[in-house]
């Protein structure tokens, strides 16, 4: 892979985990609700589960998408319903000063799972393959891996930093609420993107 090839694939992965998602919706309402430290878990976990998913993906599962179609729309009915439980929960979390004690954030490997119900991450996944190792070689499939493990940290971990920004003023019951609505209602609408590529 040439120097060109690799500066465009890590451009790719950084775009791709910087904007929004799933993911980083959900870790700027973590960090609004348990603050930054609490939220590490989540964003380790979700940088281990997008690796994992792209060297798998490179070593095979596209090919098994592609002889059995159904096993897409499975997923993506999966998808749905899992995101629309997570956009019911954001939305009902407790308060601030109540979630310090009782609420919890999302685990490392609550994240690492929720990778393989999440749309962008598949989309993710499937187009640097396809892209940057087309032939699937275990080096070109471990290139991308790897970028997405070297650039998903500092990517997402702005989103759950931003969310700590808004803490302090987030400490009034009613614009948490509304907040937690809002990334909920952002939530939900993410997947419409991702989904009308694979309709």
């Amino acid at each position: 892979m040439s120097i060109a090839v690799l500066t465009a694939l890590v451009g790719f992965a950084f775009v791709a985990t910087v904007t929004p998602g799933p993911n980083n919706l959900m870790l700027m309402a973590s960090g609004a609700n348990y603050g930054f430290r609490r939220t590490l878990p989540h964003m380790l976990g979700i940088v281990g589960g997008v690796t994992a998913m792209a060297l798998l993906v490179g070593a095979g599962l596209m090919a098994l998408f592609d002889a059995m179609p159904v096993l897409g729309t499975v997923l993506q009915v999966v998808s749905v319903i899992y995101l629309l439980w997570l956009a019911a929960r954001i939305a009902m979390a407790a308060p601030v000063q109540q979630g310090e004690i009782d609420g919890r954030p999302m685990s490392f490997f609550q994240a690492l799972a929720f990778q393989w119900v999440n749309p962008k991450a598949w989309a993710m996944c499937l187009t640097a393959v396809t892209l940057y190792a087309p032939d699937r070689s275990l080096v070109s499939v471990g290139i991308v891996a790897g970028a997405f493990a070297l650039v998903s940290f500092p990517a997402i971990s702005v989103w759950a930093w931003l969310g700590t920004v808004l803490r302090q003023w987030l400490s009034n019951a009613t614009r948490l609420r509304v907040f937690n609505v809002s990334m909920a209602a952002l939530l939900v609408a993410s997947l419409y993107p991702v989904l009308r590529m694979h309709s």
